[in-house]
């Protein structure tokens, strides 16, 4: 048996995890040995008890790799370990590093210029268009999109990111077989041909309540930061945030306003040290030293990513505006000290140009036909 072979027998074992898999290695010399181990000599090893210890000893023997590789080939998948160069550096660097990862797709070393996007799955518009707005222009200036595939902002992100021809990452809580949501399993295999869909867990595995938590540390540990677009204070988004604060990674928040729930996880981060995001700029600033000046100019608006839409300044404004979330025509009037007979002169010739539309209520948001240019 090689050692390769190894890692991924050691990965299918039920309740044994990173850690633990780290001191045996540690102990014992290699992960080989582990399988070849007896029970004294596996709890030589730092907290591997005689309960782990039988645990090993009753399934190791009825584990088979090259099953395991033949079955994800055949799914398109290829399972790396920390022994293949393809397994990513900033990884290893973590505390509990994945024993293996199955991948769908490709990781590259362009990946590690990482940032990853969290939030809410009932996330609002305003939260959508934010988490689709910052990863297209991420995308744009070279950076890789890391995500979790679920729904809302997970969602929005991966589309932004492949709206914009960039490469994008989707961190799985289950099996790549068992993919969750089903809804976003064609969104799945357009990221897996513009990045990667990768799981640390074996074939058959179905997500649950302890494997969501468990897989953001992978999440923020792929990324050189972490932007947090909405989260309740306890919620699922803000455990990716805390794990990339025990790694060493930057931490960046959206605000919000203040009576939605979505808004008190980011604003909680920003009072304990996140950095507050209004613009690419305010992310970008932190990594300079990586990104050439000419990218530094990246689009950040719908009307500057849509040079074939011409725009007067006016108008220019009032995507901007709705850029962040629908408005009504009253509000939108309001923000933009315009009277009401003038903003509709204004929005009558926006409506022409396909750049927004109305809906019911005078409610007023930017057109399909707009955001599908972003791919373009």
């Amino acid at each position: 048996m090689e050692q390769r072979e190894a890692y991924i027998i050691l990965n299918m074992i039920e309740g044994l995890g990173p850690v633990s898999v780290r001191r045996l290695i540690e102990a014992l010399g290699s992960p080989k040995a582990i399988l070849e181990a007896d029970r004294e000599e596996l709890m030589k090893a730092r907290g591997v008890g005689e309960k782990l210890a039988l645990k090993i000893l009753v399934q190791r023997d009825d584990l088979d790799a090259g099953e395991e590789i033949d079955r994800a080939a055949d799914l398109g998948i290829r399972i790396i370990t920390p022994l293949d160069d393809e397994y990513p550096q900033a990884l290893k660097s973590i505390h509990d590093p994945p024993i293996a990862l199955y991948v769908k797709g490709r990781l590259l070393q362009a990946d590690e210029k990482a940032l990853a996007m969290v939030g809410s799955r009932s996330t609002s518009h305003y939260g959508l268009n934010a988490a689709d707005r910052f990863a297209y222009q991420l995308g744009q200036t070279g950076f890789t999109v890391v995500s979790g595939l679920a729904r809302g902002t997970d969602t929005a992100a991966h589309m932004g990111a492949l709206k914009s021809k960039g490469r994008t990452i989707a961190v799985l809580g289950g099996a790549i077989d068992c993919l969750y949501p089903p809804e976003n399993a064609e969104l799945a295999e357009q990221i897996a041909k513009q990045g990667a869909v990768i799981s640390e867990y074996p074939l058959g595995r179905q997500a649950d309540r302890m494997t969501f938590p468990y897989r953001n540390r992978i999440i923020s540990g792929l990324s050189m930061g972490v932007l947090l677009i909405e989260s309740a204070v306890k919620g699922g988004s803000m455990h990716t945030a805390e794990a990339a604060m025990e790694q060493g990674r930057t931490v960046f928040a959206l605000p919000g306003r203040i009576d939605t729930p979505g808004a008190r996880g980011p604003h909680m981060l920003i009072k304990n040290g996140a950095k507050l995001v209004e613009t690419l700029d305010d992310i970008l600033e932190e990594y300079e030293f990586l990104i050439p000046a000419a990218e530094m100019d990246a689009p950040e608006s719908a009307a500057a990513a849509r040079p074939d839409v011409p725009l007067s300044g006016e108008e220019s404004r009032i995507v901007e505006a709705l850029w962040q979330e629908p408005m009504d025509i009253d509000s939108l009037a309001r923000a933009m000290e315009l009277k009401s007979h003038e903003l509709s002169g204004i929005l009558l010739g926006l409506e022409m140009k396909r750049v927004i539309r109305t809906l019911p209520g005078r409610i007023v948001e930017l057109s399909e036909d707009l955001k599908a240019g972003f791919g373009n």
